[in-house]
């Protein structure tokens, strides 16, 4: 079965029986990043200087990047070439690409929704795993390349830079060493393996996430200064 990068994303961050997101903030982006970077690897969309064009409207066939798709051709048509940025279109795309998403997996039978109530008050959506087939291929391509050294395919290689860039070493390899796996990934995501306009996706990527990062801590920083 053929996921896309973004799906494979959502099933790491997916714990498998509770169906809680590990890392949520972090696997937004990657997410994002992922449809982002799919659309790149299929000759739909290209980023030059952090901007984002559409060179080919032509449907892929996958009904979770074609719909990316016709949102970016709206969004990249009202905002014009020259203010269509990238990291402009992550921040606004995270959440919605994280649900849509999940939705595909459902309809996939790899997650199954479970509805909840939280307090019994609040409802909360879980999705643990249905179908483990896809996730255990995914984890064995990544275990060749991180655990034996293998070369990565350009597909591997791009999973591995979208982790590397948002942080989220542990989804992959929760049981080794931290600073093993992120000079593994550092050393993958550096690599010369991409077309330039992936590598612009995962570097916008990573861009907004800083972004948002440094605005977080700074208001969070004026919040405790205020108070004291």
């Amino acid at each position: 079965m053929h996921v896309t990068l973004a799906e494979e994303l959502m099933l790491l961050s997916l714990d498998d029986e509770s169906g809680v997101a590990k890392d949520g903030s972090g696997a937004g982006w990657a997410v994002a990043g992922g449809l982002l970077a799919d659309l790149a690897l299929a000759g739909r969309v290209a980023l030059d200087g952090g901007r984002i064009s559409v060179t080919d409207r032509t449907p892929t066939g996958d009904p979770l990047l074609d719909e990316r798709l016709e949102r970016l051709v709206e969004w990249v048509g009202r905002k014009g070439p020259d203010r269509a940025k990238a990291t402009d279109w992550l921040t606004k795309d995270h959440a919605t690409a994280v649900r849509a998403t999940v939705q595909r997996l459902c309809e996939r039978g790899l997650v199954v929704e479970e509805r909840h109530r939280l307090l019994g008050l609040f409802p909360v959506r879980r999705y643990p795993e249905a179908d483990g087939s896809v996730e255990r291929e995914l984890r064995g391509r990544l275990a060749a390349v991180i655990r034996h050294h293998e070369t990565p395919d350009v597909r591997t290689a791009t999973l591995i830079a979208l982790l590397h860039a948002a942080r989220l070493h542990g989804l992959a390899f929760a049981d080794l060493p931290r600073a093993r796996v992120e000079l593994r990934f550092a050393e993958i995501a550096a690599g010369d393996w991409a077309a330039e306009s992936v590598g612009q996706a995962i570097r916008n990527m990573h861009v907004a996430v800083a972004a948002i990062a440094a605005a977080t801590v700074a208001t969070t920083t004026a919040a405790v200064t205020a108070v004291s």
